[in-house]
Formats: structure tokens, sequence, C-alpha cells
């Protein structure tokens, strides 16, 4: 009888230790935000943005690491395999959450199992840009180029997988024509290479390419939504250009560890929410080319299935084979 009132005794211990462990704030130690591509990219930048918010929200350091490679998948598995206790967090990208099971065949990690959906950031148009040496002026010159001469163009990317990377082939699938992928470790590499005219075209993020086009470097062809954006409203879209039906919007989020608990998605989601409502980050947010949004985490879960809704059979449709 002594042992078993010992036992007891051990067991209310230790369910007492764990209600008061799971009553603690959140954080109580430095949170690890995790970003699948190589820093200086809009997707990078808009995590250190947030991150500075958190740290001064949550009282805790919140540092950034970058795993970049594969589409994001890297740094996607990373925060797959962490702790379900809201320590590592994961930027979430359109390829990652929507579409990169698909176009890899074997992932380590599945996006609809192992990681929870906490907020959409924000949505990112992309646009069509080429060197200024390029000597086509717009979409419909470029495509007529392409055909002309199949083969002998290529387009550059931040990875397999990534948004830029489905765009880009959406845009050859629509427009009919032959152009050569190439992929890099992120924008900033791929950036160099198409400065230079190692690749000649890229649909690229608002933030990674702007600069060079107001210094005439590069060349804004289209941008990728479906109605002009307040962002660029002089720029055409791509299906004003001649290429019927083309609609590309990357987007950003952030996501945990399935199992993480709702308490602490809550709270990230919620501060996630008042760092993307303050002017001055929304203000950095659209300099960047970014819509803030800061949705609810059922928002984001609705917006991922819609998603991978609409890529999956477009790219059967397309031809576009997992690799």
């Amino acid at each position: 009888m002594k042992n078993l009132t010992g036992a007891v005794a051990i067991v209310g211990a230790c369910l007492s230790c764990a209600a008061v462990a799971a009553q603690q704030p959140y954080p109580t130690k430095p949170i690890r935000l995790v970003v699948g591509f190589a820093p200086g990219g809009s997707t990078d930048v808009t995590a250190r943005i947030i991150a500075e918010r958190f740290s001064a929200a949550f009282g805790q350091q919140v540092v950034v690491d970058n795993r970049a490679g594969a589409g994001g998948n890297i740094g996607a598995d990373v925060v797959a395999k962490s702790n379900a206790d809201g320590y590592t967090v994961l930027m979430a990208t359109t390829g990652v959450m929507a579409f990169n099971h698909y176009l890899y065949s074997k992932l380590p990690y599945s996006a609809e199992k192992d990681l929870a959906p906490v907020s959409q950031i924000g949505a990112l148009p992309l646009i069509l840009v080429v060197p200024a040496s390029l000597q086509a002026k717009s979409v419909k010159e470029l495509v007529t180029m392409a055909k002309s001469q199949p083969g002998k163009y290529s387009f550059g990317t931040s990875g397999v997988g990534g948004a830029t990377h489905v765009s880009a082939e959406l845009f050859k699938a629509l427009a009919g024509i032959d152009i050569v992928h190439v992929p890099y470790k992120g924008s900033g590499q791929m950036m160099a290479d198409l400065l230079t005219g190692q690749v000649q075209i890229a649909f690229d993020q608002i933030s990674s390419s702007i600069a060079h086009v107001k210094s005439g470097r590069l060349r804004a062809l289209g941008i990728s939504t479906a109605k002009r954006s307040a962002l660029l409203p002089d720029l055409p879209t791509i299906a004003e250009g001649g290429v019927s039906g083309y609609e590309a919007t990357s987007w950003n989020g952030f996501a945990v560890r399935t199992g993480t608990s709702p308490a602490i998605i809550a709270r990230l989601q919620q501060e996630t929410r008042k760092a993307v409502s303050v002017p001055e980050v929304k203000d950095k947010m659209f300099g960047l080319g970014i819509e803030a949004i800061g949705s609810t985490s059922a928002e984001f879960a609705a917006h991922i299935r819609a998603e991978r809704a609409k890529w999956i059979p477009l790219f059967k449709k397309i031809g576009i084979q997992p690799q």
C-alpha cells in the first residue's frame, strides 16, 4: 500500500509539474526563424523585419537561420523535424506549402502533415525582367525572339520548385516557347548572372529587381498579377502583353511543427498581425513589393488549400513533371 501511495504521489507531482510548465508564458527562450533561402531576397528581408518586431514583443531574441536550397525544402525539413514547441518557426512560402510535394518526387517531410499554418504575412507579385542589353522591349517581342530560336534563351530562378520557377514554367507553357531553366540557391546569385546576361529571363520578386530596373540595368516587361498592381501601376500585366490567361502571385507566411500548442500558434498569429499592421512595417513591405496581410491561422490554411487545388492540376495539364 505504501508503494502504491508513493507511486500515486510521484505521478501527481509529475502532473503538477507538467501543468505548471504548460502554464508558463511563451516564449521563455530565443526563437529560431528558419528561412529556406539565401540572405538578401525578399523572403529573407521580410523575415528580418518581422523578427525585429517579434523580439520587441516577446522580450526574447528571434534569430534568423538561413537554410537555403531545394526550393525552400531544406529549411522546411528543419522545422518539420523540430520540437512542436513554437521555438522553431518557418518562413513558409508558396512552393513549400502548396506544391513542392508534387514537384519533388521524394521529400523528407510533408507540408500537409508536418507543418501547421500560423499566418500569411503578405502577397508578392512577380515581375518579368530581362537585361537591358536584350533586344526585347515587351512581352510580345520576348516571346517572338524565343520562338525564333528555341533553346537559345535561359531563365534563372531562386531554386527548383519555388514561385519564381513555377511562374516561369507557366509562362513558358502558355507562351509556347522553349527556354532553358537555370536554378540557383537564391535570388541574389541569380540576379548576378541576370545582370551580366548569363541568363536572359527571370520572374523575380519586385524587391530583388526594382533597383536594377530603376538604374536601367534591367528592363521590366510585365507583372504576374491578373490586374495591374498599385505597386507598379504603369507596368502591364503579362496577360496584357499577349500571354492570355497568365496569372501567378507568390506569398509568404509563418508555419510551425504540427502538434504545437494552439495557444502558442494563436500568440504567434496575433503578433504577426500586429507587426504587419504597423505603418512603418507596411511601408517597408510595400517598398519590397509586398502587400501586407496578417491573416488568421484558419484563413492561411484555407488559402494554402486553394493554392494546392489551383497549381497541382495546372502542372499536370501543362506537363510539369515531378523531379
